[in-house]
């Protein structure tokens, strides 16, 4: 995990492609000062009592099964109660997995390749800790929007690997429903527009000095007013400019935003693993990719929006184009390279 991403695998799924899909995150506290929390976003509380069904016509592939879900961040909390609704998949956590080894998102550790590929290795960490045929992993990664790089956003991707089947399904989302950020301060009355964008203190903030070659110290999961000036006072101290920098907390168990996002995604993996393949009838079915060209509305020319989605099967080869979820045929002129160039 790391605080930049290599966008250039993500762009197909950006803005207005139609792979986007998240809604605004719940929020299980009010933030800090009664704002409305991260980027002014409206939530709302799940009902109590609400019950997750699972469907009448689901494919019973994982039924009774169990995958264990390699994380130290508190995911199966999102994650665990989607798949076993719309599975029947039970979700285990071993205890004692330090998953910070593959990358940490405050710099300590840096992640070493692809978001996809440091998950594949976290999912089968956790299935030969365990034994266990089936696993599960999902990377986040934070940054600016490569067309718009003054908004922030948010690329999370869960995987699912199965040894029984010898396959491995993905599902992933960009959203700028996120409330990622960092700024800079000598005191606590600096931070208060930061403190509500970051929605403080349902999320937890990361503070460390803002210059100088040490990253000590460095305060993680801060959600109280008292350990937040603690922290900046020492932080400022040491710091050459006499400031702290002050981060968003993007581990699971600290980002009620994140966590909204990857429940959404377990239900996204949830509806592909009980959609099977047409021509093999594995589990799994779903997008694999996408074909861009979407013709300009003024004078047909294609531009770099998504025209088509490729669904696919992860056990053969079979492959299928289908129209943009959306059911839009043309793009705006504001799209087009020839008309707004």
């Amino acid at each position: 995990m790391e605080r930049g991403a290599p966008w250039r695998d993500f762009r197909p799924l950006l803005r207005n492609d139609s792979l986007v899909s998240v809604s605004p995150p719940a929020l299980a506290e009010r933030p800090w000062k009664g704002s409305a929390g991260p980027g002014r976003f409206k939530f709302r509380r799940q009902k109590a009592g609400r019950v997750l069904r699972k469907p009448s016509h689901y494919a019973r592939h994982y039924e009774g099964c169990t995958a264990v879900l390699c994380t130290k961040h508190g995911k199966e909390a999102a994650i665990a109660p989607p798949l076993r609704a719309m599975l029947g998949l039970a979700v285990y956590v071993p205890a004692g997995m330090d998953t910070d080894i593959l990358g940490t998102f405050t710099g300590e550790i840096e992640r070493v390749g692809t978001p996809l590929e440091v998950a594949i290795r976290k999912a089968r960490m956790g299935m030969e800790a365990t034994g266990l045929s089936f696993g599960l992993a999902s990377e986040g990664s934070f940054g600016p929007d490569p067309r718009a790089p003054f908004i922030p956003v948010h690329h999370e991707l869960l995987v699912f690997v199965d040894d029984q089947r010898q396959l491995q399904v993905v599902e992933q989302v960009v959203t700028s429903r996120t409330n990622y950020g960092h700024s800079t301060a000598a005191s606590l009355e600096d931070l208060a527009d930061f403190l509500d964008r970051a929605g403080f203190p349902s999320h937890a903030l990361v503070v460390r000095p803002n210059t100088g070659p040490e990253t000590q110290p460095l305060y993680k999961g801060l959600r109280a007013v008292g350990a937040l000036q603690e922290a900046l006072r020492e932080c400022a101290s040491v710091s050459a400019d006499g400031l702290a920098r002050v981060e968003t907390d993007m581990r699971a168990h600290m980002n009620p935003s994140r966590l909204a996002v990857l429940r959404r995604l377990a239900f996204r993996l949830g509806h592909r693993l009980r959609t099977p393949c047409p021509s093999c009838q594995s589990p799994g079915w779903g997008v694999v990719g996408v074909i861009k060209g979407l013709p300009c509305a003024e004078c047909g020319y294609p531009t770099e929006l998504v025209r088509e989605l490729v669904e696919g099967c992860p056990c053969c080869t079979f492959r299928r184009n289908r129209p943009r979820a959306d059911g839009r045929r043309t793009a705006s002129a504001g799209d087009c390279p020839y008309c707004n160039p």
